[in-house]
């Protein structure tokens, strides 16, 4: 389920791919030493959930969704830490296909590569269990956001109207890997 949509798919995994993954342990040494990404942990709720309500007041996930989340995506929920206080977060999902859900990061740390770089780890653990295809959800209004997958290789596919609740008009992207 990408932002604000109204249907949450469970994980199924028919292939067995994410049984095993060893993708929780990679450390990036291209990464700057003041960014840290790992994977999300329960106790980081509480800020997550402050983070989503700063960048998405009108549609943030609750509590409830971010733990279902928790037990489906594994190594694909990763949080940004800088300076031992986490400033972002990313959400992935790859069944029934490889999906970003959402991605935050707290209005301040905005500008300094954190977005970059919770993508790009989120690409490398991909690309480790062969996903090809990479698929998002954005508003068709959101300049800023437009412009970062863009960027990043994603290409629009088409015009989902009336997808996000408020409704409003999303662009189905996609990149490949």
């Amino acid at each position: 389920m990408s932002r604000a949509g109204n249907l949450f798919l469970p994980f199924f995994d028919p292939n067995g791919l994410l049984e095993g993954s060893k993708c929780a342990k990679i450390k990036d040494s291209r990464m700057p030493s003041e960014f840290t990404i790992r994977r999300f942990r329960l106790s980081d709720m509480d800020r997550i959930l402050k983070i989503e309500q700063a960048v998405f007041p009108r549609d943030a996930y609750d509590r409830n969704l971010f733990a279902e989340y928790f037990h489906t995506s594994g190594d694909l929920f990763l949080v940004l830490v800088r300076r031992g206080n986490i400033c972002g977060y990313m959400l992935t999902c790859i069944c029934p296909r490889p999906e970003i859900v959402s991605i935050a990061v707290q209005p301040a740390e905005r500008r300094k590569g954190a977005a970059r770089l919770l993508l790009k780890s989120t690409i490398r653990r991909l690309r480790r269990r062969r996903v090809g295809r990479l698929n998002l959800m954005v508003r068709v209004k959101n300049r800023p956001a437009l412009k970062f997958y863009v960027k990043h290789g994603f290409v629009k596919i088409r015009v989902v109207r009336r997808y996000y609740d408020d409704g409003t008009d999303g662009f189905l992207m996609s990149k490949y890997l």
